[in-house]
């Protein structure tokens, strides 16, 4: 019997620096074997450099308005045309950059520690506290994000702001109900028995070694789950309730440009092109990190 306690007290988990820099290499060296993956990376890495030296790369002011160049077709003096006011669409949509990637940005550092802190204490200490917390889960599940994100935006007020609130109180409960099921799995390790036996307290043990084996699955659920969030914020935008006029939010830019659609068709279907090419992006690059990260879910 000594020989097994002992045994069990010489589990040890890998330091989290450890964990982080073995998945980040495992990362790098199995995304050569994704080319679609690696792909959606590069798209992202982009839009993050565009979004970054939005200013330098734009070819006009967003929202300087030229109403002799008003609806004209792309060219080489306007790559991707001009709006209705004469505004270049290119530039509007490099701006736009910035607003989509500071959503994406916001939500996720909002959803995931909430989704993420919601579902390891669900898990691992289950019992009435399980119950309590997955059914305010279950709760704001049975509602359509986007219904749920239109009242909440409708309440709260038009604004960037207030759409990403609204966004984030519908987003949480996917991460939630993933970082469970991982708790319960984790929570009968052999180290976490070991910590048990060293005398650790349960909060040592929930934030010290269930968390963070929690987090890569979390990770890969959010750059999964912004698709459907960067839909849901050109939704809210199409709708009035996102960043508000002058700003050049993609939703805002296919509203604005549905009613020249049949005349004018790049209007709308440029910010329409950039909200599909954003999402296949984070979709495809969320498909990569699942395959790598869970072999459970690797492509045969």
């Amino acid at each position: 019997m000594s020989d097994a306690i002992q045994t069990d007290l010489t589990v040890r988990p890998p330091s989290l620096p450890a964990r982080i820099a073995a998945s980040t290499m495992r990362i790098i060296s199995r995304l050569g074997q994704e080319p679609l993956g690696m792909v959606g990376f590069i798209i992202l890495a982009i839009l993050c450099v565009v979004a970054i030296l939005a200013p330098l790369l734009a070819p006009y002011d967003p929202n300087i308005q030229v109403l002799s160049d008003a609806l004209q077709p792309p060219s080489v003096a306007h790559w991707a045309g001009t709006d209705e006011f004469g505004r270049d669409i290119l530039s509007r949509l490099i701006h736009g950059t910035r607003i989509t990637v500071q959503t994406v940005l916001s939500i996720s550092l909002i959803v995931g520690p909430i989704g993420l802190l919601i579902g390891v204490v669900a898990g691992f200490f289950g019992g009435r506290t399980d119950a309590l917390l997955m059914r305010a889960t279950d709760i704001v599940l049975s509602f359509p994000s986007l219904i749920l994100a239109l009242a909440f935006a409708a309440a709260l007020g038009a604004g960037l702001t207030t759409a990403i609130i609204a966004i984030s109180l519908t987003a949480w409960p996917p991460i939630a109900r993933l970082a469970r099921a991982e708790a319960l799995v984790v929570r009968n390790a052999d180290y976490v028995a070991a910590a048990r036996l060293y005398g650790a307290s349960p909060l040592r043990i929930l934030f010290v070694y269930i968390a963070p084996m929690c987090i890569p699955s979390v990770i890969v659920r959010l750059t999964l789950n912004m698709a459907g969030i960067i839909l849901t914020a050109a939704s809210l935008g199409f709708l009035g309730l996102g960043a508000q006029p002058p700003a050049p939010e993609w939703g805002a830019m296919i509203s604005s440009g549905r009613k020249f659609m049949l005349d004018y068709w790049w209007v709308a279907v440029m910010p329409g092109l950039a909200i599909l090419i954003t999402s296949l992006a984070f979709n495809v690059a969320g498909d990569a990190l699942r395959d790598i990260l869970d072999p459970r879910h690797a492509r045969s």
